[in-house]
């Protein structure tokens, strides 16, 4: 049924008119995660068809000059949250279509053996449940459950230094926070050692220069931005619905999550921003985002 409605929905042409339309004088920002080389060469094929793919860091600067010459029409930054290992897998895709993606590096598992809070399996454990938790309570269950954000685990799920190393000449490395927490559900003391230390891990460590911060499953409020001002990056990325111009508030931007689709009629309907509309205009299920 779900594969028949995106077939539906991308056979209807809305998703080229709002390509050709409302897209054409917006910067357009989509999230992937863990998406696997085959997907990624599909779906980049497509993208960088029909939309100008930039980088994050020449809409920061059309941003801050004020200047939308510096932006083609139907502009496109593609993302990746998290920092999984099979990114490094995406490297000769990347090359291959030009894509100068930004790939958000959590600081305190990439390089380790520890996994990802959101994908520790456990039938007792309710992801959606656990983002509604506060940061102490979420850690208490999950260790409750055997878990703990500094364990190390027999197989890596986050890119390794090396592998960072070999991306940063082609790719936007950026920051992602420490563990991945809902950010609004941490204490300040919290909140700031994830945005601050992350910040200086990244580029005394792994030698980037951070400026932007994807705030983990989007989860943002007026402190995180404050903080993330005060840390001296100079955007930072939700994943509220919307579009994008250099008149936006660069710690709000807009971002279109694309929820790994190996679908291609999905991913044009999502790319186009179409079902995100639909979603917040008709009360769609929202999708569980690892953001």
């Amino acid at each position: 049924m779900r594969k028949l409605l995106f077939k539906a929905l991308k056979i209807s042409g809305l998703p080229v008119l709002f390509r050709e339309w409302i897209q054409q004088n917006k910067v357009t920002i989509l999230v992937f995660h863990d998406i696997n080389k085959a997907t990624a060469e599909q779906t980049f094929a497509y993208l960088s068809k029909y939309y100008n793919i930039i980088n994050l860091n020449r809409f920061i600067t059309a941003c801050e000059k004020k200047d939308a010459t510096l932006i083609p029409k139907k502009a496109l930054i593609i993302t990746f949250d998290d920092g999984h290992i099979k990114n490094y897998d995406l490297l000769p895709v990347f090359k291959k279509y030009s894509v100068p993606a930004t790939i958000f590096l959590c600081a305190a598992i990439v390089n380790t053996k520890r996994n990802y809070w959101f994908k520790f399996n456990h039938a007792a454990i309710s992801l959606r449940q656990l983002k509604q938790e506060l940061n102490k309570n979420r850690l208490r269950i999950l260790a409750g459950f055997g878990f703990e954000p500094q364990m190390e685990f027999e197989t890596a799920q986050a890119l390794t230094k090396q592998q960072i190393g070999e991306m940063k000449s082609h790719l936007n490395l950026q920051g992602h926070t420490m563990f991945h927490p809902c950010l609004p559900k941490c204490t300040d003391i919290e909140a700031r050692t994830e945005i601050f230390k992350s910040k200086e891990i990244l580029e005394r460590d792994f030698d980037l220069a951070i400026n932007a911060i994807a705030y983990p499953n989007g989860d943002y409020s007026d402190r995180e931005i404050a903080l993330s001002r005060e840390a001296g990056y100079k955007c930072g990325l939700t994943v509220d619905f919307g579009f994008n111009t250099i008149n936006s508030d660069l710690f709000k931007l807009k971002r279109i999550d694309t929820n790994d689709t190996t679908d291609m009629n999905e991913l044009i309907v999502k790319s186009s921003g179409l079902w995100s509309f639909l979603k917040t205009r008709f009360g769609f299920k929202n999708e569980v985002n690892e953001g």
